[in-house]
Formats: C-alpha cells, sequence, structure tokens
C-alpha cells in the first residue's frame, strides 16, 4: 500500500475554500486524513456515515441542554466530513453515491442539530425565542441550498446561450468583416488633406479613477485570499453554521441569540450580494433567446400562426 505525505494530503484540498474551513479545520482533518490513508482501509462512505453519528450525538447533546457537549460533537463531526473528501481523492475511491450521501449527511445533521438546539434551551427556559431561533436557522439554511443551484443554472443558461451565438472563426484564406473589399474605407485624397469614407468611432469613455482604484484594491484584496485558499464571501453557510452550532454554544446560552442574529444578518447580507452579482452578470450578457415554435405542423405554403 502506498504511502502518503502530508504534501500529498494538503493537494487535495480545495483550490478556494471558507476561512474557517481553511485555518480551523484543514490542519486538523488534514493530519486526520493522512492517518486514515495511511494506516486504514476506511472508505469515504464509511468516514460520511461516521461523521453523521456524530452530528447526531451532537444534536443530543444540544437537545439534552449539554451546549459544550453539543459544539465539540458538532466542529468534529464537521472535521471528519472533510476528511472523507480528502481520502476519496487522494485514494481515488469516490463514487457519484458518495456525493449523494454526503449532501444528505450534511442536511441531516443541520436540520437536527438546528432542533436539538431550540428545543433544549426552551425546554430549559421556557422562552419562545429558542423556537424562532431553531426555525430561522433552518429556514436559512434551506434558503441557502435551493438558491444557490438555481443561481448555477442561470449563469450557465446565459454562458451557453451566449456560446452558441458566437460566430465561427474564420477560415485561414477568409477575409475578416472588416477586411472585405465593399466595405474597407476608400481614401480620397484631396490635397494633403485625406478623407475616409466612413466616420472614426468614438474613444469609449474611461471609467472615473476612483472606480479603477476600487478595481485594482478589490483585485489585490482577492489575489490575497486566493493566495491562502479562501474564498471572497466571507460568510458562507460554513462560517454561519459554525457560528450558531460551535461558538455561540461554546460562549453560554445567554450568547445564544445574540450570535444567532448577528450572522444571520451577515449570512442574509452575503447571499443578498451574491444574488446582486448575479442580476449584473445577467445585464452584461445579451437575453437568452426563447425556443423558436416549431414549423412541422405549419401549412405548407402558409404562416404556423395561420
Amino acid at each position: 500500500m502506498r504511502t502518503y505525505s502530508l504534501d500529498d494530503v494538503y493537494a487535495t484540498c480545495k483550490r478556494r475554500d471558507s476561512w474557517w474551513t481553511v485555518y480551523f479545520v484543514d490542519p486538523v482533518a488534514c493530519r486526520a486524513a493522512l492517518l486514515v490513508g495511511n494506516r486504514t482501509n476506511i472508505t469515504p462512505n464509511a468516514i460520511t456515515v461516521f461523521s453523521l453519528v456524530l452530528g447526531m450525538a451532537s444534536a443530543g447533546c444540544l437537545a439534552a441542554g449539554q451546549l459544550a457537549a453539543g459544539a465539540v460533537l458538532f466542529y468534529l463531526s464537521f472535521m471528519v466530513d472533510c476528511v472523507d473528501g480528502k481520502i476519496a481523492r487522494l485514494k481515488g475511491t469516490g463514487t457519484p453515491f458518495g456525493l449523494w450521501l454526503d449532501f444528505m449527511g450534511d442536511r441531516i445533521r443541520e436540520l437536527c442539530c438546528a432542533t436539538g438546539l431550540a428545543y433544549g434551551q426552551y425546554a430549559a427556559t421556557g422562552n419562545v425565542d429558542f423556537i424562532v431561533l431553531g426555525v430561522a436557522v433552518v429556514v436559512l439554511d434551506l434558503f441557502r441550498y435551493v438558491n444557490a443551484p438555481q443561481m448555477k443554472r442561470v449563469r450557465d443558461a446565459i454562458r451557453e446561450a451566449n456560446a452558441a451565438r458566437t460566430p465561427p472563426s474564420p477560415g485561414p484564406h477568409e477575409p475578416l468583416p472588416h477586411q472585405s473589399f465593399s466595405h474597407s474605407p476608400v481614401p480620397h485624397q484631396l490635397g494633403a488633406l485625406t478623407v475616409r469614407s466612413h466616420p472614426v468611432a468614438a474613444q469609449p469613455s474611461r471609467p472615473p479613477r476612483s472606480r479603477k482604484s476600487r478595481r485594482r484594491l478589490l483585485r489585490r484584496f482577492n489575489k490575497a485570499l486566493a493566495r491562502r485558499r479562501v474564498r471572497t464571501h466571507l460568510i458562507s453557510g460554513i462560517e454561519f453554521h459554525a457560528a450558531v452550532f460551535v461558538i455561540a454554544p461554546l460562549l453560554g446560552q445567554a450568547a445564544l441569540i445574540p450570535v444567532t442574529s448577528v450572522i444571520s444578518v451577515l449570512f442574509v447580507a452575503n447571499e443578498i450580494f451574491l444574488i446582486y452579482r448575479m442580476w449584473l452578470f445577467t445585464r452584461s450578457y445579451s437575453a437568452v433567446p426563447k425556443p423558436e415554435k416549431s414549423r412541422e405542423h405549419a401549412p405548407i405554403g402558409g404562416s404556423p400562426n395561420v
């Protein structure tokens, strides 16, 4: 059996990931993956199931009011969940069923932990606000997983439509459109003055300096994050779950509602920003063409609308 190094394991990490995963999970998960990859024959699916078991244990602790134990178990569950993907990429043992199992395991863990946290605190205090907290976490999580694939579909549809509209490149002996003899500008010599048959195109206006400097600053910021494998959207679902199920429970009961409220606002702001970027993306491309009506059943020689 091949012996893997820590560099081999780090090579399996995602090119860009959440800052919580990069700084607080991967340093532990990579070393755990190195141990599992070199010392055992455990499959990625078995690791996923173990992660789900830890998640259910976390939900049970949260429901029993054991916040610190629930937080530690949730962190371990997420860390183990990161190990299964590294082992799958390291050994090439990933399967399509494993993708489904990993996705469903994450959703079950998050739903059960939100329910356990809300139930445990309501049972201990009788405060209905904790029920609202649990419902809000579930709704926001559901919105994220419904919205993300739909935004991806919109981007893919626009890219495909514009790729289909792109004209084919001319052959080696075919003149480019601006090289056609019938449309080429013919200068007329009038003494020392040269007049062309078509007006010179207006030069595009340059963006203001403030906008250029802002773009340059954002580009540098993005490159700095990329060097550290950190994604640009800093409040993703992973940070949302880490704040609700790890940080807030470790801080104690008094921190549950304030921390969850703050991270929920930041999470919603991040989702609105992503939707705004998608809207800008749709405006920068031409409209997606509607499929033409079939002329298969149209009368011969007539219009299909007749």
